[in-house]
């Protein structure tokens, strides 16, 4: 079992920073990547960023040059830097943790709602 959570979010206004946290606790074993969702009101949940145990990093193409993820693995912990945050970017965002063996299996966080917003 894997718990996971996150921190950081809050209301900022367009064009400023955010950085969220997830610290991950239990059996991290065979977590093979961390990352961070998005789910904005009336929509699907979306992949925002992740990175692998390797630190082989994946962007939305709406995210990247924005945003940043970064990860330690010593503290079990990852990170989402927003940079340039527009209003779309309003969201409740979620961290995951993705374990492929056995099984594939999701692990997610209560979430964290980021508001842009003047």
């Amino acid at each position: 079992q894997v718990h996971l959570v996150e921190s950081g979010g809050g209301l900022v206004q367009p064009g400023g920073s955010l950085r969220l946290s997830c610290a991950a606790s239990g059996i991290m074993l065979n977590i093979n990547s961390m990352g961070w969702y998005r789910q904005a009101p009336g929509k699907q949940r979306e992949l925002v960023a992740e990175i692998t145990r390797s630190g082989r990093v994946n962007y939305a193409d709406s995210m990247k040059g924005r945003f940043t993820i970064s990860r330690n693995n010593t503290k079990n912990t990852v990170y989402l830097q927003m940079d340039s945050l527009k209003p779309e970017d309003t969201a409740v965002y979620y961290c995951n943790a993705r374990r492929l063996v056995p099984t594939t299996f999701d692990y997610w966080g209560q979430g964290t709602q980021v508001t842009v917003s003047s």
